[in-house]
């Protein structure tokens, strides 16, 4: 018997459902009456960042030409596409949506970065469906909670999967299953179909390839896509979480159990880190530490003739590798921390003009990550912080460590500084949204429970 089945066995006494049962039922039943007030607001906020987000990447590498190549396909006009305009299948929307949330690895990152799969398929399936905006926010926190703590409940060695997809397609299938209306036993259905798609790895990270943007899209779309076929009556596995080749075996070790700690109590999504650079997150403590140096001692690029960075084997493995921009300059900018610093150094900002190919490609950014160094710290067993940052300097020796990732749910931006976040990224561009349409968007997910049917949602936005 392996370890998952013996500790899902021993909580039988508890409930005789298994896992997988337990969780659709939840998904099933949930209220909107039960979610807490920091849930909704909490929600939210996530809604508002990535949607932020995905109008700001709308035009990064690759997501014109996804958007020709489903454009073109068309179909049934279900659902609004971010940024475009126009309607495609829900399917279809979720996955451009979701392409265009994650191009500039802007969005918010829980143990997953579960914001940028579910949201596209939450709100695609519910402009679908017509939905009203309580139940659409409902899914939303369901399905982003769920693969949260999906992401939360590992604990073995990392196998080099990229959990958000793996994990953000079950959050995906939970909140498109949810708006369709399934029933619990449907719902387990739909987990065994997604099961058969869940996939994504970092090596599309660590050569910096543009498939790594890609991934949560398919994730978006698979969740709707399974929803919709058990929707239809097509059967799955019932164990996907818990089963001899389910979930937890194949993939990820972990205990399943914990995803079941305090369901429908407590909500994990309440502790998702929004991103203050768009980078890595495993980038953002040696940035905040780099920059502290940098305002502190007004240091310019002439005064700095060494840096060295102190970081995780986590972080080394995205973000450490030498900055080599050949292949893809923005997906190099967004996974080297030796761009970050060296943007840091030169521009005293690193914000979205800074990922663009004419800024990665500066002969002045080369010569100064040419003078950056990167230590691993194997005694550091964390994803995102601490790092060290030192610098040789006219002042001499130079150093900061950063203990706590910036933003997070601990300390989270101010609203001035997620204001001007999600200002910026809507009006980013050529197109950008306009004014009065962006406080137009900002409204209604203040109010979105006032909305009666969420297939207006866009109505007059685009």
């Amino acid at each position: 018997m392996s370890q998952n089945s013996a500790i899902v066995k021993n909580e039988a006494s508890a409930d005789a459902r298994s896992v997988s049962q337990r969780i659709a039922a939840h998904v099933a039943e949930l209220r909107h009456g039960a979610l807490p007030p920091s849930t909704v607001e909490a929600s939210k906020r996530l809604m508002l960042d990535t949607l932020a987000c995905a109008w700001a990447g709308r035009d990064a590498p690759g997501a014109p030409a996804a958007h020709g190549l489903l454009a073109a396909d068309g179909g049934t006009p279900e659902a609004t596409v971010w940024g475009y305009g126009g309607k495609l299948p829900a399917a279809s929307a979720a996955f451009l949506n979701s392409l265009f949330g994650a191009a500039l690895d802007y969005d918010a990152v829980n143990t997953v970065h579960a914001d940028v799969c579910v949201l596209p398929a939450a709100l695609a399936v519910a402009q679908r469906q017509r939905t009203s905006g309580k139940e659409f926010l409902v899914a939303y926190a369901l399905g982003t909670d769920l693969a949260s703590r999906l992401g939360g409940s590992i604990t073995g060695q990392h196998r080099g999967w990229f959990t958000t997809s793996i994990y953000g397609v079950f959050g995906a299938t939970a909140a498109a299953a949810r708006l369709l209306g399934l029933d619990e036993t449907a719902i387990a259905h739909a987990f065994g179909i997604a099961l058969s798609q869940a996939s994504g790895t970092q090596q599309a990270n660590i050569e910096q390839a543009l498939t790594k943007r890609l991934q949560s899209a398919f994730a978006a779309r698979a969740g709707v896509f399974s929803a919709l076929l058990a929707s239809r009556g097509v059967t799955a596995p019932r164990e996907a979480f818990e089963g001899r080749f389910g979930l937890f075996q194949l993939y990820q070790e972990g205990n399943p159990l914990k995803v079941l700690d305090g369901l429908g109590l407590s909500f994990a999504l309440e502790q998702t880190n929004l991103k203050k650079y768009p980078t890595c997150a495993c980038s953002h403590a040696a940035l905040d530490a780099a920059f502290a140096l940098i305002r502190e001692h007004d240091l310019k690029p002439e005064d700095v003739s060494a840096i060295e960075v102190v970081h995780s084997p986590l972080m080394h493995r995205l973000v450490g590798a030498p900055f080599d921009p050949s292949g893809n300059p923005q997906v190099t900018a967004q996974f080297s921390v030796r761009y970050a610093l060296a943007s840091a150094l030169l521009r005293r900002k690193v914000a979205i003009d800074d990922i663009q190919e004419a800024a990665v490609l500066d002969p002045a950014i080369r010569a100064i990550t040419e003078r950056i160094a990167v230590v691993v710290d194997e005694d550091n067993k964390s994803a995102r912080a601490p790092a060290t940052v030192t610098m040789q300097t006219r002042h001499g020796r130079l150093s900061r460590t950063v203990h706590e990732f910036p933003w997070s749910a601990e300390a989270p931006p101010s609203g001035e500084e997620l204001a001007a976040k999600v200002d910026a990224c809507f009006g980013y561009g050529g197109d950008a949204l306009a004014p009065a349409a962006r406080k137009t968007l900002i409204e209604r997910v203040r109010r979105i429970e006032e909305i009666d049917d969420m297939s207006a949602f866009f109505a007059g936005v685009l």
